[in-house]
């Protein structure tokens, strides 16, 4: 079924027809700014829209330890589709945060390294895996340190592989 919509211009406002939770003709507020100087949490805002989706963050984390090839980033992170980090890896290099470099060769040789801006994410990605090292559970032990610990049995093969 086709869904139609309208945008209320004044309002920042999509109206929608077709919602399926609450029937139809409904009006939802959009969650992105166009503009993002209307208050001082919009930096971080436009931070986490440049590396939102579940797999950004992952891919720069394993790039921070150098370059890699397109079947190296995949293999560590067996659960994302070969068309997601596709995807995935050309947004972050639209972005400027990873470059890709193509080799003239048969078969075709492609890695992907982070870019100096990329770099300056690294203590922002590094204090995601820090929280989430002391916060989500996949530690065994949350006294030991993050280095020396082992990941839990529930960890997800990305994060084994990752280390921890």
């Amino acid at each position: 079924m086709k869904e139609n919509s309208e945008h209320y211009a004044g309002f920042g406002q999509e109206r929608t027809f077709n919602a399926h939770s609450i029937g139809n003709d409904t009006v939802m507020a959009r969650i992105r700014h166009k503009s993002l100087d209307c208050s001082p949490g919009c930096a971080v805002e436009a931070t986490l829209q440049l590396i939102d989706g579940k797999w950004k963050g992952v891919i720069l984390y394993h790039l921070l330890e150098g370059t890699l090839r397109f079947n190296e980033i995949r293999r560590r992170l067996p659960n994302i589709t070969q068309r997601m980090l596709t995807a995935q890896l050309r947004e972050l290099e639209q972005d400027g945060f990873v470059q890709r470099t193509v080799y003239a060769e048969v078969p075709p040789k492609v890695e992907y390294s982070l870019t100096p801006r990329g770099r300056t994410l690294e203590p922002v990605i590094m204090a995601l895996k820090k929280w989430g090292d002391e916060n989500t559970g996949f530690r065994r032990d949350p006294e030991a340190p993050a280095d020396l610990d082992e990941p839990a049995a529930d960890c997800p093969v990305s994060c084994v592989q990752a280390g921890g």
